[in-house]
């Protein structure tokens, strides 16, 4: 595999799944390991994308006046919202967060991360708002994407684990 191309178009190449049988358990570990990683990334990013887009429409909202509160005063709580379902933080599996991506970067996420349109948004009119909310949400519907084809991934690498420690293959390598 190239290791020059992004970790991502590696993990959803179709070759990553091929001949998986053949593939000693730690292959198949390290391989399962990548696209967790590539999934806890492209997680993290959506989570950016959705805490910007939560942002922008509370804007809105308090324009129109259905909104009392100051941007500021309700940021703790907009920042907060969708962290948690249930008892666990959603991004509970990440250890290490991801690099906020450089306005140096070449995709697109990179690119809409450091688009300024916080920084602009008293001068912004609802319509301006609007079509920025539309761009993060085109590039949010590319994640979720890219998340459900990684899901995919991971569960054939780990039936393919599992399916190994149920047979009794490789059983002096399972350990993990």
């Amino acid at each position: 595999m190239n290791e020059k191309r992004r970790r991502i178009d590696i993990v959803l190449e179709p070759e990553y799944l091929e001949e998986l049988e053949d593939l000693e358990l730690g292959e198949l570990r390290r391989r399962r390991d990548m696209a967790e990683d590539v999934e806890a990334q492209i997680s993290y990013y959506r989570r950016l994308l959705h805490g910007r887009m939560d942002l922008l429409n509370f804007e809105l909202r308090r324009r129109s006046g259905e909104e009392e509160r100051t941007l500021l005063e309700a940021l703790p709580e907009i920042l907060a919202s969708g962290m948690i379902l249930g008892n666990e933080p959603n991004l509970r599996h990440i250890e290490t967060m991801p690099p906020i991506p450089s306005k140096t970067g070449r995709r697109l996420i990179d690119r809409i991360m450091d688009d300024g349109i916080l920084t602009q948004l008293p001068e912004l009119s609802d319509e301006e708002i609007r079509e920025a909310t539309d761009r993060l949400r085109d590039v949010e519907t590319t994640l979720s994407h890219q998340r459900r084809d990684l899901h995919s991934v991971i569960d054939s690498l780990q039936d393919e684990i599992v399916t190994r420690y149920r047979s009794g293959q490789d059983e002096a390598t399972v350990s993990n």
